[in-house]
């Protein structure tokens, strides 16, 4: 598992500050708190809100808009399987469901021994081999029983 810093809200301001001139600020201060704490702590929000001059809502928003920002640290490995209209139409809900009962959590959520954290995706692009899945950034198309164990056993190691 990365090693992240413990939230600090000074540490925060200097990154918020030292990059708030870039031109669309608010995605590299996002994208750089996240790598220094692992996610992207509520109490971020209403600082870069402030620095940035925008509203609350609209921080609030991009963080919850793009899958890839959290508000916990991920687990050690992330498994994103494909919610996405072609791959539910070829089968990605029991393999969801599968997934969801052999880790005992649901999406969004990180197993007890911070393992695997299991995230829905809303397109993989892969629609034509679906249905999909992404274990730590590599993907996997066509995906099925067999492939979604072994994806599972390889997250356990």
């Amino acid at each position: 598992m990365p090693s992240y810093a413990p939230w600090d809200a000074e540490a925060a301001r200097a990154i918020i500050v030292g990059k708030q001139a870039q031109p669309g600020a608010l995605m590299p201060i996002l994208q750089a708190l996240q790598d220094e704490f692992g996610s992207i702590h509520r109490e971020a929000e209403p600082l870069i809100a402030d620095i940035l001059n925008l509203s609350r809502a609209e921080v609030h928003g991009v963080v919850t808009f793009y899958h890839d920002f959290r508000h916990q640290p991920a687990g050690r490995h992330v498994l994103k399987l494909c919610r996405a209209e072609s791959c539910q139409a070829r089968g990605s809900d029991a393999l969801a469901a599968r997934a969801a009962a052999r880790l005992g959590i649901t999406f969004g959520d990180t197993t007890a021994d911070g393992s695997v954290t299991l995230e829905p995706v809303y397109c993989l692009g892969l629609c034509s081999v679906s249905p999909a899945a992404m274990l730590d950034g590599k993907v996997v198309a066509r995906l099925d029983n067999a492939k979604l164990d072994a994806l599972l056993a390889e997250a356990d190691r």
